[in-house]
């Protein structure tokens, strides 16, 4: 496992909250937080950016995802938008995190409650080779479900 350093900056609006960290000892990413100054209720259908009061500085070759918190979306029908959303290394702005609600019941978000998780990652650079024809797979423009769902 590669370890890196992100600077992070607290927001004014984030003062008081713990920085994102691990539920879990080997869990994957951490846990991003509401920095709401008050509770916001996500209607059925709603969706709503929820500002985590943190900005982050990643090293050149990274890339940050914001994901869905999969209790969230089990239990509650909410999700992200955008998912995952891509936090790009020269992106210095706030994280925010668009959620919807999936559900059929009002949805309450307080302030520090746990809406979605980040995951920074190595990015592999490339470039583009144009070809007339691509090779050819058994798969190949097969897809959207062409390999079925059953064994």
């Amino acid at each position: 496992m590669t370890k890196v350093t992100v600077a992070v900056k607290r927001l004014p609006h984030g003062a008081g909250l713990p920085l994102p960290t691990s539920a879990t000892k080997l869990a994957a990413g951490v846990d991003l937080l509401a920095a709401l100054d008050e509770d916001l209720t996500l209607n059925p259908g709603e969706r709503q950016i929820i500002p985590t009061g943190i900005a982050i500085a990643l090293p050149s070759g990274f890339e940050a995802q914001v994901r869905p918190r999969s209790g969230l979306a089990a239990k509650h029908g909410i999700t992200l938008v955008n998912s995952p959303g891509t936090i790009d290394a020269d992106y210095r702005g706030e994280i925010g995190a668009i959620l919807i609600n999936h559900g059929s019941k009002p949805f309450v978000i307080e302030r520090g409650m746990r809406i979605a998780q980040l995951i920074v990652s190595p990015l592999t650079n490339f470039s583009w080779f144009e070809q007339d024809e691509l090779s050819h797979t058994t798969r190949s423009a097969g897809g959207f479900g062409s390999t079925g769902i059953k064994k």
